[in-house]
């Protein structure tokens, strides 16, 4: 009959949310409650290494920095591709090693257009 369908069996998922929201707020409420609050003006200020903090904290940092950073990323994920097809390679026959092939010209590719764009020059 249209319109009289429960979803019973997703009723422990809900419980488990439930639970789980209960269980975080729960725990922040409590912290909040028996913490010590003692602050001190050691205490409070900002912490670099246990050295005194110098200069401002707020500088800019160059845009190469999070060029870089990115392109680390990108070419660190698309390796970790590599080392599940070499555990496979001697299952998954020629095409397989074919499109790894591609896989990894496109890659040396995107790095030869950065390293012509001097995206890897640190100033």
């Amino acid at each position: 009959m249209p319109g009289t369908f429960t979803p019973s069996a997703y009723l422990p998922i809900l419980i488990f949310l439930v639970v789980a929201t209960a269980f975080g707020i729960g725990a922040l409420l409590i912290g909040e409650l028996f913490r010590l609050k003692r602050p001190y003006p050691e205490k409070l200020m900002p912490y670099e290494s246990g050295n005194e903090p110098v200069g401002e904290p707020r500088i800019r940092f160059s845009v190469r920095f999070y060029i870089i950073a990115m392109l680390f990323v990108v070419f660190d994920v698309e390796a970790v591709f590599l080392y599940p097809w070499a555990v496979v390679f001697d299952r998954v026959g020629f095409f397989a090693f074919i499109e790894m092939i591609i896989f990894i010209i496109i890659l040396l590719v995107g790095y030869v257009y950065a390293w012509k764009k001097e995206a890897f020059v640190w100033d």
